[in-house]
């Protein structure tokens, strides 16, 4: 995943960077009560990297998992913890995949 380095994003930037629609992010808003953008006066949502993390979580249960959104928000209401460290065991792993899949490709230009 891209790194995080400013303290706001667009809804644009967080579905480029999360490579889901905005609509989509607008429905999860509606249904998820953790995800609460800011919105400015002219209501334009801006996101944290907390905020994107959460989102993140949220996919996870929903597009990898496979949970119905009901599913995916009792997960979240009744298991945060355990949502969260399984969250971040894959997403460590997913990493550790990318870094041996690089290694990989380099260790093959090698030969």
């Amino acid at each position: 995943m891209q790194e995080l380095d400013k303290k706001f994003y667009k809804i644009g930037d967080v579905a480029a960077i999360l490579g889901i629609p905005m609509s989509t992010l607008r429905y999860w808003e509606s249904q998820f009560t953790i995800i609460k953008p800011r919105r400015n006066a002219k209501n334009i949502r801006f996101y944290t990297p907390n905020d994107i993390e959460t989102i993140r979580k949220v996919y996870y249960l929903v597009k990898e998992k496979g949970l119905k959104l009901d599913a995916a928000q009792e997960q979240i209401r009744h298991n945060r913890d355990g949502v969260d460290k399984r969250f971040e065991v894959i997403d460590r792993l997913k990493s550790i995949k990318s870094d041996l899949q690089e290694l990989q490709a380099a260790l093959d230009m090698m030969k």
